[in-house]
């Protein structure tokens, strides 16, 4: 893999901050008492809360077992950490592992936390792809190679050279997290192996999505860290990860007969399909986010304070079933 997976939590952080922005913009006005910005009416934009159930039972989110499903890990990662012994993977994390979206794993019974430190840095020397439009007609040379042509190694280059090449003219975005450099980089040490670009008489035009580039290879200087995998065993029970799960996921816990039956009902709504208010809210919307200790919806300044809580717990448990929620301002 060339990309490390986004953190979920940071996914829901920025989105959440992204409705504080909305929110902004159309609670900016007076409210009913003439305050500017305090929680008075608004009626172009709602609440919407949406709930997805998750189950009883976070390992099985949250817990990989590598005998089960090949979590993509650098080789002997995890056999390293549960060994004592030292394993280093150079550019990429050996279990794309971070504080925000920490890993954890079960081996015979055992469960273990799993991250990574960086303890050198290296210089290497890698092929960059970039793509250019011609700067003349090519008519009378050979014909173009086809992307769809090209080796899987080389398809992946091209594809995202040309978002790369496209963003140049700003007409179209490009994945930010996979170009580098203006091109696509050839991380892998055998990647000359596998590739027709790579080689002294590849292409030097390709069509992609009926246009055509000039392909330009570059040997360039990379600064790369060096991780060493490290992990701690942290439980040698289900109940004890998941009480560790808890701990690390878990915000608000609710009980159904801590609520009326409005905010139940409210609830089921959410979970069926999602559930829409405009502010002042009702009594029994303003119950479940007492229960789901989102408060700065209903106590604070809703312009300002809610959803700029980027540290709050993902999920909620509801009774003995947890649920991912989302809370958005969104237009009527």
């Amino acid at each position: 893999m060339d990309d490390t997976p986004i953190s979920r939590r940071r996914f829901a952080a920025s989105g959440i901050a992204a409705a504080a922005v909305a929110a902004a913009g159309c609670l900016g006005g007076t409210s009913g008492d003439g305050e500017p910005g305090s929680n008075g009416a608004d009626g172009d934009r709602v609440l919407r809360l949406s709930l997805s159930g998750l189950g009883d039972a976070l390992r099985d989110r949250y817990v990989t077992d590598p005998e089960e499903a090949d979590p993509n890990w650098a080789d002997g990662a995890f056999e390293a950490v549960r060994n004592g012994t030292t394993l280093t993977t150079q550019y990429r994390k050996p279990f794309f592992s971070d504080a925000d979206d920490p890993t954890y794993a079960r081996h015979d019974g055992t469960y273990y936390w799993l991250d990574s430190v960086v303890v050198d840095e290296v210089a290497v020397s890698r092929p960059v792809l970039r793509l250019f439009e011609p700067a003349e007609t090519s008519d009378g040379a050979a014909e173009p190679t086809s992307a769809d042509a090209l080796p899987a190694i080389d398809r992946r280059a091209v594809e995202i050279a040309h978002h790369a090449a496209r963003a140049r003219g700003n007409e179209g975005g490009m994945p930010v997290g996979l170009v580098r450099r203006g091109g696509y980089v050839y991380r892998r040490d055998d990647a000359a192996a596998e590739s027709d670009l790579l080689a002294a008489d590849g292409p030097d035009r390709v069509t992609v999505r009926d246009t055509e580039y000039v392909v330009e290879i570059t040997e360039e200087e990379f600064h790369e860290p060096v991780y060493r995998a490290t992990g701690e065993r942290v439980a040698d029970t289900p109940e004890r990860m998941e009480a560790i799960l808890r701990a690390e996921f878990v915000g608000a816990r609710i009980s159904r007969d801590d609520l009326s039956a409005d905010a139940r009902d409210l609830l089921l709504e959410a979970e069926a399909d999602e559930y829409r208010e405009s502010h002042p809210y009702s009594e029994a919307y303003r119950e479940v986010l007492r229960a789901l200790h989102e408060r700065p919806y209903i106590d604070g300044n809703v312009r300002k304070d809610a959803g700029v809580d980027s540290n709050r717990a993902d999920l909620c448990r509801y009774d003995d079933v947890y649920y991912d929620y989302q809370l958005r301002f969104v237009s009527l």
